[in-house]
């Protein structure tokens, strides 16, 4: 027989449980809450639809970084209509600490530089905890190619931060289901080369062997041709765009410079007339917030790979 426990120490123990602190792994720290963040910001659309979906917009103070860049479209606008940007671009650390902010949910070239001037360690003094994007680690820390996997960790361990960890699991395991039935759904051929053009007419911008559209690409049945750069998103050179012959080339859509731009570009240079995906006028278009690590992934490789198998 099992001894019950006498009535003021069971109230301790279920007191010292809901007091646990959460310890949490963001690329290679460990950060530790003892009580879920009341005064959040985040950077970036990716980074602040990760927040909205997991129903956080009440935990906010602000979101930074996307009016200088982007264009939030009516789901995003409706999420974040109570919400004032705190800063159009990156934001200063007078403007976190301005905030009163006690957490920022940023990363490594999302809101935040190596030895600039907000990172985890110049906002500590302010108590104010950073967790970084999964897919940014590769700035600071060795890693593993990008992976959908990444948006899930994020997802899940943003839940545990604000104590919706059951919410987070249970939208991480509906992603993982939809992907599933679909991939199982295509019956691709051997994958196709593809180029991912975000920006940049003298040298492109792309995303390399540590961005998400590499692991997007991958599971709608095709391979990034920068698939052996180490980075996750930078500067190629168009020789090398070239003589990698893509079949497709994946429009990353934000900014001033629209995706039907970026295609023109390519369809009237003479340089890109050999292309493959040129001579067959073959691109697909992922906006920003679809081809960056978040909740729209999963719509993202349904839409590449019904520009690399569809009619």
């Amino acid at each position: 027989m099992t001894p019950r426990l006498p009535a003021t120490m069971a109230l301790v123990l279920t007191a010292t449980t809901a007091l646990a602190d959460t310890t949490i792994q963001s690329c290679n720290r460990t950060v530790t809450f003892d009580a879920p963040p009341e005064r959040a910001v985040s950077n970036d659309v990716n980074l602040t639809e990760m927040m909205l979906v997991l129903g956080l917009a009440d935990r906010m103070v602000g979101y930074t970084g996307i009016s200088g860049w982007k264009t939030l479209d009516e789901k995003m606008r409706e999420g974040v209509e109570a919400l004032p940007e705190l800063s159009a671009k990156y934001p200063s650390k007078e403007v976190l600490v301005g905030a009163d902010a006690d957490f920022f949910f940023a990363g490594w070239n999302y809101g935040m530089k190596v030895g600039g001037e907000v990172t985890p360690e110049t906002l500590a003094p302010f108590g104010i905890k950073v967790y970084e994007l999964t897919e940014s680690c590769t700035h600071i820390m060795d890693k593993e190619k990008a992976s959908i996997e990444d948006m899930y960790a994020d997802l899940v361990n943003l839940g545990r931060i604000f104590g919706v960890e059951a919410r987070a699991t249970a939208l991480v395991d509906g992603y993982r289901a939809e992907l599933a039935a679909f991939t199982e759904t295509l019956d691709p051929g051997a994958p196709l080369r593809v180029f991912v053009y975000d920006s940049g007419e003298d040298t492109p911008f792309t995303a390399g062997r540590h961005g998400m559209p590499t692991a997007l690409i991958e599971a709608a049945g095709g391979t990034n041709i920068m698939d052996d750069f180490e980075k996750s998103w930078a500067t190629v050179t168009w020789e090398e765009v070239v003589e990698r012959n893509p079949e497709v080339v994946v429009i990353v859509n934000y900014g001033e410079v629209t995706a039907a731009q970026k295609r023109a570009f390519m369809m009237s240079n003479p340089a890109f007339a050999d292309l493959d995906a040129v001579k067959n006028d073959r691109f697909v278009t992922l906006d920003y917030v679809e081809a960056t690590p978040g909740p729209r992934n999963i719509e993202a490789v349904k839409t590449l790979a019904a520009g690399f198998w569809g009619e």
